[in-house]
């Protein structure tokens, strides 16, 4: 699984968990830090560790991948799993206001998802 799909994956598993404001910014040709940035708002600190508990355990279970460091330990307005290529911030409304990942970034393209119709018409497996 290359470093885009690692993202929509973490995306798909945040909005299993009503994960909200979902997005994926492409950051190969802004930072080194990683390829993609998944941010994602969660409501509650229970909110924030329900996503991250789905993304953690679904990608361990399916795919064999496991964070290479995870930080906010609850209670938290922040949680992140650093996947190397893909860094997921999980993150309560008011600190995602607060600090504001997308204006900070703002060189990074977004990666829209795919169309309903588009993901329909890709075969699973």
């Amino acid at each position: 699984m290359d470093s885009k799909q690692l993202a929509a994956l973490c995306r798909d598993l945040a909005d299993n968990k009503k994960g909200e404001e979902i997005a994926i910014l492409d950051m190969r040709k802004v930072s080194t830090v990683a390829d993609y940035f998944v941010i994602i708002t969660g409501t509650s600190d229970p909110h924030l560790r329900a996503i991250a508990d789905e993304i953690t355990e679904k990608l361990k279970e399916d795919h064999d991948l496991r964070p290479r460091a995870v930080d906010g330990q609850s209670p938290t307005k922040w949680k992140v799993l650093d996947f190397v290529d893909v860094v997921v911030h999980i993150m309560h409304t008011e600190a995602r206001k607060h600090y504001d990942i997308e204006t900070l970034w703002g060189d990074a393209p977004r990666v829209r998802p795919r169309s309903p119709k588009k993901a329909a018409a890709q075969p699973k497996g």
